[in-house]
């Protein structure tokens, strides 16, 4: 279990604007979003000394950034191979390197052209060896094929209704409607949800997220220095990543895990909150993993926001919503907001717990969950100011 609590702070945040076609090198996202970070933190590129990101064979080595951005000593360069599951996992490795002493001011980003560019999942290997060998002749290939299994397995269940996905859907872009930097940003009813398109039953158009160019990052640092900084600084509390047995051999390996009905967020539960010293209703705002609108009901399920199987229903009253009892992706998430891999929840949960949000803040927000992972493993954090 993570055990640093409160010692180590997110100080900056940074990010480029979102689109369908940058016109840019990710170099160039990478480099302006960790530019921005550190400058929304008041502290010199000189002073930083650690670089950290993931990528999927769609981005650029944390090095180069470092050298881009004129780092003059980047002691500690590191990239995860990893998907979306990673995005609180290498805030968690920053503290890791400042608490072992390999550096002690560390910038953490996510950069990709995802639309524009090297599209998420494009490069899947199709040679006849593990996991592919078995589902690739069967034309399962891409993302929402593969997790289409995973909602349809918990629709029979529980029974969930399409409107329940829907309302995730419609909560989401009605929060997107208050955010300038969305991507999506025009609500749509419930009708207009079921008669949209069909992609792979049983998600439809809105179940998926968005495909995006951008790049999001922010800078961590230790607790006393992130208080002489220019901003508020929004502590990591608590933390935790995996999935438990039967994670498989690669990220479409679900022949394993044996209930598809709950992924991997019930595996990290009990550590994500030992570690914090906190529990699920003392969290104000969450920044969900919103990669399809099933990944959220079995996280809100799996971190004991509500019983297994009362997902739907806990979404249908409401209590996910601006005004309800557990307010969620703010911004819009990946559905709307724009799909940074997951990196960007970190972002919103950092500007809702400084107040910063606008039309769209939680009023006296101090406790925020940012989660990211969708099937076998994932990660998660708890911030507080």
């Amino acid at each position: 279990m993570w055990k640093l609590r409160d010692k180590y702070a997110i100080a900056g945040i940074g990010q480029t604007a979102y689109s369908k076609c940058s016109g840019r090198t990710v170099l160039d996202l990478a480099s302006e979003a960790c530019l921005n970070a550190a400058n929304d933190a008041g502290m010199p590129l000189s002073e930083i000394d650690g670089i950290i990101s993931f990528n999927f064979n769609d981005s650029v080595p944390a090095i180069a950034v470092a050298t881009s951005l004129g780092i003059p000593h980047a002691m500690h360069a590191v990239d995860y191979a990893s998907g979306g599951n990673a995005a609180n996992l290498i805030v968690l490795a920053a503290t890791a390197a400042i608490e072992a002493g390999l550096a002690k001011n560390v910038l953490v980003y996510r950069a990709m052209n995802g639309r524009s560019g090297f599209r998420l999942g494009g490069g899947r290997d199709m040679n006849a060896r593990g996991i592919t060998q078995y589902t690739a002749p069967f034309g399962w290939i891409t993302y929402p094929q593969a997790m289409a299994m995973w909602c349809r397995r918990y629709m029979i269940k529980y029974a969930t209704k399409p409107e329940q996905l829907g309302r995730i859907a419609m909560t989401f872009r009605e929060n997107a409607a208050l955010n300038e930097a969305a991507m999506q940003r025009q609500p749509f009813t419930m009708d207009e949800y079921l008669s949209s398109r069909k992609i792979v039953d049983p998600f439809r158009m809105l179940d998926i997220c968005l495909e995006s160019d951008g790049a999001c990052a922010v800078l961590v640092t230790g607790r006393e220095q992130a208080r002489d900084l220019r901003k508020k600084p929004v502590y990591i509390t608590g933390g935790a990543y995996g999935g438990g047995l039967n994670q498989g051999d690669d990220l479409f390996d679900a022949m394993r895990w044996e209930d598809h009905s709950r992924n991997y967020a019930a595996f990290i539960k009990d550590d994500l909150w030992a570690s914090a010293g906190l529990q699920p209703a003392d969290v104000d705002v969450a920044e969900i993993y919103d990669c399809f609108t099933y990944s959220v009901l079995m996280q809100l399920e799996g971190l004991g926001f509500c019983k297994e199987g009362e997902g739907g229903a806990f979404v249908e009253d409401g209590h996910i919503g601006r005004g309800g009892s557990l307010p969620t992706n703010t911004h819009g998430g990946l559905l709307s907001e724009a799909y940074i891999h997951g990196f960007n929840h970190v972002l919103e949960a950092v500007r809702q717990l400084r107040h910063e949000a606008g039309a769209r803040q939680v009023a006296d927000a101090r406790v925020a969950l940012t989660t990211a992972g969708a099937m076998t493993c994932g990660s998660a954090l708890l911030l507080t100011n």
